[in-house]
């Protein structure tokens, strides 16, 4: 089929509109991506850092600048408001609906935006660095909800991967808008940057005006007719057409069982296979950072420049425009090489560069111009890794594997513990790597800290990573309740379908989905031995 993902002659109808809403709800990733990559930049800004200084860090420097204690706080204190943001994202889904939701994420983005570019010292600008944060915390868990519950199954993860492609553009506008405007003398320099995010929130806000709601969240709110008219928009299918009524009823199916087991609290995503699924999405949220990515577009700028790089604002543009590029052969792997191959192929891919990288800036140090070069040269190949791998399947992944009835509870706190983790690195990297009194002093060494952990991603995805490609969201349900290790789940061929669960007596609701099909399986037989004639 050569490099395009042809949809499957089985599927009825069209999935256009379905894709095209999806892509444009990844658009929220220019947000994320631009504000994480705006205050590289920044910080790496004369005029800001002279500005916002609050005094001399040592005797004999010629210019006032911030210290590692504001920079550590500047840079965090966004992740620490994303960390609360992608907590509150669940009851707001779950309350106004996944699209109003974003919408409430875009008003809290702004007001951060606001604050931070009116703000001419540091207090001020911390605070709207939270409440941006904030907003981007509320998105970056509502987006791949949106997209895992409107994308047909077989590009599923495609779309969901357009989310990070989103967060990789983002990162990119931001380096070239910080090259424009870096040598700017005036409050230009960095108000302009951050004041350009407007422009991408106003762009998000209108569209979601015109956004259908997601049928599962109006299943889950009892209104199968909206339900309906929803999933008829996005396949564009009429409401009677044979195909809309089967997969509108598997969904109405699939949460009546899921219901029937109980009402779904916080404490019940920690129990049993619904905790077997949370931790799974926590870990791969957290490995995601700890693989040193954001060390590179947090503090790419200044560890260049600190490393005696002539230009660092230009390799930071060449390192976002890496990260834009890879991410693309990663959206079409998802879907050919499945979540598993491609996930482990990008965790060995970034363990060997971060390794070459500590190892080259170690003994050949970083001031030599071929270890420089070396340097550069694997930084790219590792972003290379990271950007087609896990960049965008680590979206993907969180999106899918939680049932309808915790789903938003549950993925807002995968999303978080991406934050909090991401706010431990920002905050603790400059006291690992800059040199002064009480930091590490690790520099190029802080890559054997991620390589390291890029090694550890080998093992959990071996043992913790369930093959979901090709599977419906009530399909994967199944998946976790019949195959009890990840290894064993690529080739999983799917075979209850939970509008047969319905037909079962209650008493059997508690049993395994294995128990349940059988049983479900010898009431067709004798339904249809019934019917024939025939003795059961």
């Amino acid at each position: 089929m050569g490099l395009m993902l042809k949809k499957p002659e089985h599927v009825a109808g069209s999935t256009m509109p379905a894709i095209l809403v999806g892509l444009f709800v990844a658009f929220g990733g220019v947000l994320f991506g631009y504000d994480t990559g705006t205050i590289s930049g920044i910080l790496g800004m004369q005029y800001w850092r002279n500005l916002f200084s609050t005094g001399y860090v040592n005797p004999n420097d010629d210019l006032p600048d911030v210290t590692a204690d504001q920079t550590s706080l500047i840079v965090s204190i966004l992740s620490a408001g994303t960390f609360f943001g992608a907590l509150t994202a669940a009851p707001t889904a779950d309350f106004l609906g996944r699209r109003l939701g974003l919408v409430a994420s875009n008003v809290v983005f702004c007001l951060g935006c606001v604050l931070q570019t009116i703000a001419t010292d540091i207090p001020l600008f911390v605070a709207g660095r939270f409440f941006a944060g904030y907003g981007v915390g509320m998105i970056s868990a509502t987006i791949p909800l949106y997209q895992s519950e409107t994308a047909p199954k077989w590009i599923r993860g495609t779309i969901v991967g357009c989310y990070q492609l989103a967060i990789t553009i983002g990162l990119l506008l931001a380096a070239i808008v910080n090259n424009a405007t870096k040598d700017r003398n005036d409050t230009g320099s960095y108000r302009i940057p951050i004041a350009v995010q407007f422009a991408w929130a106003i762009i998000l806000f209108v569209g979601c005006v015109w956004l259908p709601e997601t049928p599962r969240w109006y299943i889950k709110k009892g209104r199968s007719e909206k339900a309906a008219k929803s999933l008829s928009t996005l396949r564009r299918l009429e409401l009677d057409h044979p195909a809309l009524v089967e997969e509108l009823a598997e969904i109405t199916a699939n949460h009546e069982y899921e219901m029937s087991l109980g009402q779904a609290t916080y404490l019940d995503c920690f129990r049993g296979g619904l905790g077997k699924r949370l931790a799974t999405g926590c870990l791969l949220q957290s490995l995601q950072q700890l693989s040193g990515v954001n060390f590179i577009f947090y503090y790419g700028t200044s560890f260049f420049k600190n490393s005696g790089i002539d230009n660092p604002f230009i390799i930071t543009m060449i390192t976002s425009c890496v990260n834009v590029v890879s991410t693309l052969p990663g959206l079409y792997l998802v879907e050919k090489w499945g979540r598993r191959n491609l996930l482990l192929f990008g965790a060995m891919g970034m363990a060997v560069c971060q390794f070459i990288v500590a190892i080259t800036g170690t003994v050949a140090g970083i001031e030599n111009l071929a270890a420089q070069q070396t340097l550069i040269a694997f930084v790219c190949i590792y972003i290379f890794f990271f950007a087609c791998s896990w960049g965008p399947v680590a979206w993907v992944v969180t999106g899918e594997i939680f049932p309808l009835k915790v789903r938003a509870k549950s993925l807002s706190m995968t999303t978080a513990s991406n934050w909090l983790f991401n706010f431990g690195i920002g905050y603790a990297t400059p006291y690992m790597v800059n040199d002064g009194p009480g930091n590490a002093n690790l520099g190029a060494k802080v890559f054997f800290v991620w390589g390291g952990f890029c090694f550890i991603c080998i093992f959990f995805v071996w043992s913790m990573i369930y093959e979901t490609k090709g599977l419906s969201l009530e399909q994967v349900d199944e998946l976790y309740g019949k195959c009890a290790h990840a290894w064993k789940s690529p080739g999983f061929v799917p075979s209850v379908s939970f509008q047969d669960v319905q037909d079962v007596h209650a008493d059997t609701r508690r049993a395994s989905l294995t128990d349940i099909e059988v049983e479900a399986s010898r009431k067709r037989s004798a339904q249809y031995n019934e019917k024939t004639g025939t003795v059961v």
